[in-house]
């Protein structure tokens, strides 16, 4: 799928005059695609958290093709209507995750899945804008036109991947035992379970919304980043950092997976976010003090907030619903979360356009990592605090109910023979 979505931002359009008078050609370019995933992900939250496992297959390869089809456009139009084929392009893809992870959630298994799966989040990404970069550098390919050609190189995997994934069994009853059945949820049921935890939940969207916001400006934006690093004309630096990254998240989300008990699990995912702030704002300030250099400051900046972000696309939501004994689905709870994320996006973007547009690239993101470290990781203690209340209550609650079960049943042949004698 990050071959049909992340090329086009390798592109710096220069060469084209500001979108009606007023917007950097290649902000309105981004600003498009992450609107139509901003939709996109309002549309999830009904349609992800609803879609039975016969359809999954095929609703995933219409997507990405109408994804592609829309890049295909993006190169035939005139400049005025190219951002609407990427706002087009972003509406089918931003349900893929969701799809792709209702196949795998709900399992004693899911974490070390999900480890994997969320390395696309890394190592794809910088992939596909190596490929994208190649394209243009190496085989003259127009800027306009890249992004449909590298999406076209990856439709083969594509079809092939999504084959191999729909042999995925179902979970086992000894997973929905682990883990609780999971089941798709009408609007009354999402509603239901949003306002039971509302206000943990609404600490985790407001963090997430953070995230997403630094991870999307650092995603669309690292040609620029790189290019004030000193490493702009290596198409190469994109694949360098994202394998990087992309080891030290697998080994330590992959940690997680050692946690049996789901509560401890949940709240333990709390903790490797507040890892991940700590990463991205020490390793920060590592690099503007000189002690480490511009490739390492990435590499351990990028790891830090992949860190953070990764669990709320999988493992945070899954042991949520596990954790607090409720039959739901971690697609509602994903797509709720990322239709905050990214207005995130949209609002930090905007910003960076018009309230700051005179400090570099490098600078603005320099203060965003610190704003998103501070706050976000704030946020996240907030909600570590709520959630452990919450279920320690719970547990006590269960803990006394049970008890007062034995006691019945010890008192039950003590009863019946009074009543009988």
């Amino acid at each position: 799928m990050y071959a049909f979505r992340k090329p086009f931002s390798v592109g710096k359009f220069e060469q084209v005059d500001a979108f009606m008078g007023v917007l950097d050609f290649k902000i309105a370019l981004v600003l498009a695609q992450v609107f139509g995933y901003l939709l996109s992900k309002f549309i999830g939250i009904k349609v992800v958290s609803e879609l039975t496992a016969n359809r999954r297959a095929l609703a995933l390869l219409s997507l990405v093709m109408a994804a592609q089809l829309a890049l295909i456009l993006f190169a035939l139009v005139p400049e005025s209507l190219k951002p609407l084929m990427m706002f087009l392009n972003g509406i089918p893809l931003g349900m893929i995750w969701g799809i792709v992870f209702s196949f795998l959630e709900g399992r004693k298994t899911s974490e070390i899945l999900g480890a994997f799966l969320s390395v696309t989040f890394i190592v794809a990404s910088g992939l596909v804008r190596t490929v994208g970069q190649w394209l243009i550098l190496d085989l003259n390919v127009s800027e306009y036109w890249m992004p449909a050609t590298t999406g076209a190189i990856f439709i083969l995997p594509l079809f092939l991947s999504v084959y191999f994934l729909a042999q995925t069994p179902a979970p086992s009853p000894s997973d929905k035992l682990a883990r609780q059945a999971r089941a798709p949820m009408n609007g009354q049921q999402r509603l239901a379970f949003f306002l039971r935890f509302a206000p943990g939940i609404l600490l985790l969207i407001s963090s997430f919304l953070l995230f997403t916001g630094l991870r999307d400006f650092r995603d669309n934006f690292s040609a620029e980043i790189w290019q004030a690093l000193g490493h702009g004309e290596e198409p190469a630096i994109f694949a360098y950092a994202g394998i990087r990254i992309a080891g030290v998240v697998l080994f330590v989300l992959a940690a997680m997976v050692v946690i049996k008990n789901n509560t401890t699990a949940f709240l333990s995912n709390h903790g490797f976010i507040l890892l991940g702030c700590a990463l991205l704002g020490g390793t920060t300030y590592a690099f503007e003090q000189q002690w480490i250099d511009g490739k390492s400051w990435m590499v351990w900046l990028g790891a830090g907030l992949y860190i953070a972000y990764i669990p709320y696309n999988c493992f945070l939501f899954d042991r949520m619903i596990s954790a607090v004994g409720s039959t739901a689905n971690a697609g509602f709870l994903i797509y709720l979360a990322d239709s905050a994320g990214y207005l995130g996006s949209v609002s930090i973007l905007l910003y960076r356009t018009f309230a700051s547009p005179d400090i570099s690239w490098l600078e603005f993101f320099i203060q965003l990592c610190y704003l998103v470290a501070t706050l976000g990781g704030a946020l996240v203690i907030g909600s570590m605090l709520y959630f452990s209340v919450r279920l320690l209550r719970a547990s006590h609650a269960s803990h006394v109910k049970h008890q007062d079960s034995d006691e019945r049943l010890t008192k039950a042949p003590q009863l019946f023979y009074k009543e009988n004698t």
